[in-house]
């Protein structure tokens, strides 16, 4: 399969995946000549700094690591282009933009696939079937929290990102485990333009969900995260610590009237496992988990949430 990839920055946690693979094909695509090349070689890619041919040529998937603004656009472009479309979360940057998508996406023949990348971290999981499957009864309340050191050289973490960029995924955990909620409300704090921390609270008819997330803290602290999900019958309390490998390292516990046990989760590398999925998916070996509607309520929430904070 002959991937074209766009994006060498966060591009790159895509890059290492497909390098461990020897099914596929990969191009390299950015803007900067010197920087390109040398990140492309990184992974032993090609590299290309014109973009139009990532359109044009013999590509299978175009896989979109690029500004927000630009995700919407370039998907309906590869789409256009009858390509196949893998695009980094959030799909839009404003939902007119995002039902474009799905409604395109729905008239092709090509897939597209978000890559929401929180549903393969198997602590996630654990939630949502728990939820599905009533194994606790009704979840009454959800805390998830996130804090995080600047671990990504030049990436503002400041009000203006965070609820795109930080609190997307925890927002489909929300919707996927309680719904859409009846009111959001929230509570800010800015260091500076780059540094801040954000309190989301949505309110739901015999619950309620927090989301907590900061870039207040020192390098020496890493990324941390993690939930406490209180039922009617249980806990799950599932902490972790990742870094820009996206490979995170942690567990759930579960707490019930019978004593505390620790779930026995597969490994997580949520990134290899949602490649994994959009590669067997292309190869009709499984169905689209991670399509462009099934991130619609996310994405709704985030920028509510989004116009909260900002006021846009």
């Amino acid at each position: 399969m002959k991937i074209a990839l766009l994006g060498t920055n966060f591009g790159q946690a895509h890059a290492a995946v497909y390098a461990a693979r020897d099914d596929v094909e990969v191009v390299m695509f950015g803007r900067d000549p010197d920087k390109t090349a040398q990140t492309a070689g990184k992974f032993g890619f090609a590299a290309s700094t014109d973009t139009d041919t990532a359109f044009e040529g013999d590509f299978d998937l175009v896989d979109i690591c690029l500004p927000i603004k630009l995700h919407a656009p370039y998907v309906l472009r590869a789409l256009e282009a009858g390509k196949h479309a893998l695009v980094e979360l959030p799909l839009a940057d404003n939902l007119d933009d995002a039902r474009r998508v799905v409604q395109a996406a729905e008239r092709s023949d090509r897939q597209v696939f978000v890559d929401m990348f929180e549903r393969f971290i198997p602590s996630s999981q654990a939630l949502v079937d728990a939820v599905r499957d009533g194994t606790y009864g009704r979840l009454e309340q959800l805390v998830m929290w996130n804090q995080t050191a600047h671990l990504w050289p030049g990436a503002s973490l400041g009000l203006k990102t965070l609820p795109l960029e930080a609190m997307h995924s925890d927002m489909d955990i929300v919707a996927r485990t309680l719904g859409m909620p009846d009111q959001v409300n929230v509570t800010t704090v800015a260091r500076d333009d780059d540094s801040a921390a954000i309190d989301a609270v949505l309110s739901f008819d015999g619950a309620f969900a927090r989301d907590s997330v900061s870039s207040l803290m020192p390098m020496s602290w890493g990324a941390r995260g993690g939930y406490t999900a209180s039922f009617e019958n249980g806990v799950l309390d599932a902490s972790s610590a990742m870094g820009f490998d996206g490979k995170p390292t942690g567990g759930v516990t579960a707490y019930t009237a019978d004593g505390a046990r620790e779930l026995e989760l597969p490994p997580a590398d949520q990134y290899t496992a949602m490649i994994d999925h959009v590669l067997a998916v292309l190869r009709g070996e499984a169905d689209n988990q991670i399509g462009p509607a099934s991130a619609l309520d996310a994405l709704t929430l985030t920028l509510d949430i989004d116009a909260k904070v900002n006021g846009r």
